[in-house]
């Protein structure tokens, strides 16, 4: 991967961070802002699921952020674009359909199974 592949992938997941950042404010302001009193049961209820819903998502922009840190880390210290379990290249194919990719397609395969292992 040359220089220019580098910044690429670094203006990408800044990118994807910041629209991440900014979505979960959106969520936190409208939690804040939305009314508690509401009138019936069935509403609040609804207002309960959907409010459950956001927080689920806002939890999955977290860990997806913390992913993206960890990929501007590896871009920092040179490391982006190399599997973390066998040094292999990743490839530019696999990045650009998972910016935040740390292994080769045969190794998080390996990984996985052997995770399934795991929780067996």
């Amino acid at each position: 991967m040359n220089d220019m592949h580098v910044e690429y992938f670094r203006q990408k997941l800044s990118g994807w961070r910041a629209e991440l950042v900014e979505e979960s404010k959106q969520t936190i302001d409208n939690l804040r802002d939305e009314v508690r009193d509401v009138g019936d049961e069935a509403e609040r209820a609804t207002r309960e699921t959907e409010n459950s819903l956001e927080l689920r998502t806002r939890d999955r922009y977290r860990k997806l952020i913390s992913k993206i840190d960890d990929a501007l880390r590896r871009i920092d210290d040179g490391e982006y674009g190399f599997c973390i379990d066998t040094g292999e290249d990743i490839g530019l194919d696999r990045l650009e359909a998972r910016p935040t990719a740390e292994r080769t397609v045969d190794a998080q395969e390996r990984w996985e199974h052997r995770q399934r292992q795991i929780g067996d």
